[in-house]
């Protein structure tokens, strides 16, 4: 039977892809009219490309103008056409609604064999190269399915039938979709998930910008400042879980107003939240691009950014999508909020092409006003274009109508007016008249700048075509040099993508600007730098020597790590923790792993070589314990606001005691790889020590209790109504050897009965609803949300690595794949979330109140990246380094059958298969390997591991 649907196919691509064949066969199997688009072009373009000259638009105009005729003559007609640019496709979209795209991907190289090899065409071999150069990629636009060109025939055929098959001129776009392999995701619905957003950030900036366009950025100045601020004087604070939006929240907008009719709509989605016919959120590894299209107008908005300066490279294009001649005004409007209670004003600088605001940073003492001389306190919006009008007052744009229909744009033209001691915006406005199918492109910067001259000079930088395009490049490939040496494929194809693109990712952000902070917190610091050690491991190598460079002669570690000269510990950091001396081996534990490099241990910071501070560290940990032999507290250890357990200084903390034992446990290890044996019976018997005293002291028969208060009060067991069970005490005993087997198996049907939900596993439960003040201001944060009870990842990411630590991989896999959105629709917009990063929790009391279970804080600032990463690469694909080479000894999750890896370690490529098999083995190149370890690596050498699991 013929194809019920009306819809049409275009086959499209470059030309040697393979268009004219796979129409033929899919014709046929679909029983629809054909048409090859190539036999419609007139001689005088057959003969322009026979001699290698590319067609022109002109050229092409006609030529179109007959494959929309034949679209409308012929509903379900297959169609080829190289179709290379966006606006060709929207041509013949406007002829057929609901035209489909079957899109041929091929390389240049193969593009060229294929042409050279054909005989009887018109097409030059010459042509290929102009060809890639004009293609607009079609992968984000709707009712597009990619094909790989190379594959058989046959396959093409039936994937495009199948697709064919299963459309119909009502199908809305997916909510959301990957593109390349999962390394871009596109969000089709601004209403959808309202919350989500990406992040770009470089080693002075970071933005973090949602599907509807708010935005929040910062950069250091050495400290963090803003140069987009709310429209209300702002505390200065860290970065917010749970971001709260609303319509004067700093964002990046762009109005557009038929000048015809009046009409108006904003891009991305807000302020003006119309109706829109189509919308693309696009987050990608290394741009940010919203597409927001209304009644036959089109805007489309990317972001880049430079490697370093702090500036926002804006490209904004409209186009005329509806089949006929527009007059329209683009109004791009950037807030730049209240900058100063002492000095703000803005005004066009015809001098700089652009909107200059300018404020005072407040102070009180007169050394402050000499400290203040380098902070930029300007903010600029620059236009490549000079624009027909503009405003620099937020509340004369805004006026009556407020940001969904301003005062401003109800005239012909925008007022042209300054902000004196006013708030500022930068809105500029430019009229256009647009032909069918036309496009305007506008480039913009905008960014903080110290004075006229620095803004002359990023303009001159950054401010043109070419500089964009150099400046694109240029960060592409240092995202891409953070991008890690592993790659999956396994049955879960969404995990596969957000480990193979987006993890890494996370974990390059943190090692690599550590947070955008001065003053990091030390367990912060060293665990951020963990991640780095598997993909840029001399990173984690200078983190360790810096971190141990500010180690008290006692031993004990600081708060907080100071990274610049004149930093000074802020905020939590001024209150005293007890834990940062357990991440100084659990972070040189991974450094070495990956490197093997023994010889960190004898080098010397500040007249101690890092082995004698690695045992002073120790030492440290092991007499800061009470008579029990428990470890104190003081106002926090890894739960900062688990604060009053012991602020008099008596209550000890569970957690810490196992953990303590943990790191000592571990530091015993390096020291019998580094041959100190006697170091290494020392610390491991002070392990033991915190580990009998937990045993003797914490266990309440089925888990460890979290603490012991000031007043002797044992919290975390089975009496205690809220705060009952506790993850960490849990999973850093399995690690430390503190649980025996039995106490294993006790403890894990207790997680699983009681902290286990829909969206992870919880850190504690039942979440605290009253303040309890011999625990800390935990007790007063909402139920469920970030540490009273949420499914705080960090905490679950410690679960995971003891889980694969005592080769529990069912349980550990789950854990794992529910720190991950989706794949499901339904789970995505529970969370809110793009899976592009892990957030630092997703509220947990999932009994109480079901409503806001699961929803994400959006934080994506968490030491969870890095240990998710670790647990799969160590966990997961059993790839884990040791002194004496790679360690292979993979963890499937019961359910599946085959695990494909490629891993980059120690200069070494290694690919390894693992199957299902019913018996256990590992083939390194074809040959057993008897104990499972890779000895003498060959840097530059590819490895085959073939692993077998019973």
């Amino acid at each position: 039977m013929p194809h019920p649907s009306p819809l049409s196919l275009v086959i499209m691509g470059v030309a040697g892809c393979g268009k004219s064949t796979l129409a033929a066969h899919v014709a046929e199997v679909l029983r629809r009219p054909w048409l090859e688009g190539d036999a419609l072009h007139s001689d005088a373009s057959r003969a322009k490309m026979a001699r290698g000259e590319p067609l022109t638009d002109d050229d092409r105009a006609a030529w179109l103008d007959q494959l929309c005729d034949a679209l409308r003559r012929e509903p379900g007609l297959v169609l080829t056409c190289s179709a290379l640019k966006r606006r060709y496709r929207d041509q013949l979209r406007a002829a057929s609604p609901g035209l489909c795209f079957a899109f041929l991907d091929l390389d240049p190289a193969e593009a060229r064999r294929r042409v050279e090899a054909r005989s009887g065409h018109f097409f030059s071999p010459r042509l290929i190269d102009s060809q890639f150069a004009t293609l607009e990629r079609p992968d984000a636009e709707p009712g597009v399915l990619r094909l790989d060109a190379l594959r058989p025939l046959a396959q093409l055929r039936d994937e495009v039938a199948t697709w064919m098959d299963n459309r119909s001129l009502n199908d809305p776009p997916p909510m959301l979709h990957a593109l390349d392999d999962g390394a871009r995701w596109v969000l089709t619905d601004p209403t959808a998930l309202p919350l989500a957003g990406g992040f770009l950030w470089n080693r002075r900036l970071m933005i973090q910008a949602t599907c509807r366009g708010y935005a929040t950025a910062q950069f250091m100045q050495p400290e963090p400042a803003k140069y987009a601020h709310a429209p209300n004087l702002e505390a200065k604070t860290f970065m917010q879980p749970e971001q709260a939006y609303f319509a004067h929240h700093p964002g990046r907008f762009v109005y557009v107003k038929d000048e015809d009719s009046g009409a108006l709509f904003s891009a991305p989605y807000e302020p003006v939240r119309a109706p829109l016919d189509g919308f693309r959120f696009t987050v990608a590894q290394d741009a940010l691009a919203w597409e927001a299209e209304h009644d036959g107008l089109r805007v489309e908005m990317t972001l880049n950014l430079p490697t370093d300066d702090v500036v926002e490279l804006w490209t904004v294009q409209l186009t005329n999508t509806s089949g006929r001649p527009r007059r329209a005004s683009l109004v791009p409007y950037f807030p730049i909020g209240y900058m100063s209670w002492m000095n703000q004003s803005a005004e066009w600088r015809a001098d700089l092409g652009g909107i200059v605001a300018s404020s005072v940073t407040p102070y009180q003492k007169v050394a402050d006003y000499f400290k203040n001389q380098h902070l930029k306190d300007k903010t600029y919006f620059l236009c490549e274009r000079t624009p027909d009008a503009w405003e620099a007052s937020q509340s004369a744009f805004e006026g009556e109508g407020g940001l969904h229909a301003p005062s401003g744009l109800q005239g012909e033209l925008l007022a042209g007016g300054d902000a004196r001691y006013e708030t500022p915006a930068a809105c500029v406005q430019y009229r256009v008249a647009l032909a069918p199918g036309q496009t305007q492109t506008w480039r913009f910067l905008f960014g903080p700048a110290l004075d006229d001259s620095e803004i002359a000079q990023v303009r001159a930088t950054y401010l043109s075509e070419a500089a964009f395009e150099r400046t694109r490049a240029a960060y592409a490939a240092y995202v891409d040099s953070g991008c890690g040496g592993l790659r999956i494929t396994s049955p879960d194809a969404h995990f596969d993508r957000f480990v193979n693109h987006w993890l890494p990712r996370q974990v390059f952000y943190h090692g690599d600007v550590n947070r955008l902070s001065t003053d990091p917190q030390t367990r912060n610091y060293l665990q951020d730098n963990l991640g780095m050690a598997y993909l840029k491991p001399a990173v984690t190598r200078q983190a360790l020597l810096h971190a141990l460079s500010q180690q008290a002669d006692s031993g004990a570690m600081p708060d907080g790590i100071l990274l610049v000269a004149g930093a000074e510990l802020k905020y939590i950091n001024q209150v005293p923790h007890t834990d940062h001396c357990v991440w100084l081996p659990v972070c040189l534990q991974a450094y070495l792993d990956e490197t093997a490099d023994f010889a960190l241990l004898a080098e010397t910071v500040n007249g101690r070589t890092v082995a004698e501070r690695m045992d002073a560290a120790m030492a440290w940990l092991h007499q800061d314990r009470d008579a029990r032999g428990l470890s104190f507290i003081a106002q926090g250890d890894w739960c900062d606001p688990m604060n009053m357990v012991g602020y008099r200084g008596r209550g000890v903390s569970g957690w810490l005691t196992v953990a303590a034992a943990y790191a000592m446990k571990l530091w015993a290890g390096l020291c019998a790889d580094a041959g100190r044996a006697d170091a290494a019976s020392r610390w491991q018997n002070a392990a033991q020590d915190l580990n009998d005293a937990a045993n003797a002291h914490l266990w309440d028969g089925d888990w460890f209790a979290r603490g012991i208060t000031d007043d002797g009060v044992v919290f975390g067991v089975k009496s205690d109504t809220e705060g009952r069970l506790y993850l960490n005490p849990q999973s850093w005993a399995m690690l430390s050897g503190a649980a025996s087997p039995a106490q294993r198996e006790r403890m894990l049907a207790a997680i699983d009965e009681h902290l286990k939900t829909p969206h992870g596993v919880a850190m504690f439960n039942p979440p605290y609803s009253r303040m309890r003040d011999d625990v800390g201001r935990v007790t007063q944060k909402h139920p469920g949300s970030a540490e009273n009870g949420a499914v705080y990842n960090h905490a679950a990411s410690f679960y995971v690595h003891a889980l694969y630590d005592i080769g529990d991989a069912d349980r550990a896999f789950s854990a794992l794949r529910r720190m991950i959105p989706g794949p499901d629709e339904a789970d995505l917009r529970q969370r809110g979330q793009l899976p592009v990063f892990i957030p630092n929790y997703y509220r947990g009391a999932h009994q109480q109140f079901p409503r806001t279970a699961g929803r994400s804080s959006q934080l994506f600032n968490t030491g969870t990246a890095a240990w998710a990463y670790r647990s799969v690469i160590e966990g997961l694909c059993g790839l884990r380094g040791c002194a004496e080479g790679l360690r292979v000894q993979p963890q499937l999750p019961s359910t599946w059958q085959q695990l494909d890896v490629e891993r980059a370690f120690r200069g070494a490529q290694f690919v390894m298969t693992v199957r299902r098999t019913g018996r256990s083995q590992v083939l390194l190149d074809g040959q057993a390997l008897a104990d499972g370890i890779v000895r003498g690596i060959a840097p530059g050498r590819t490895y085959r591991l073939d692993v077998e699991l019973a």
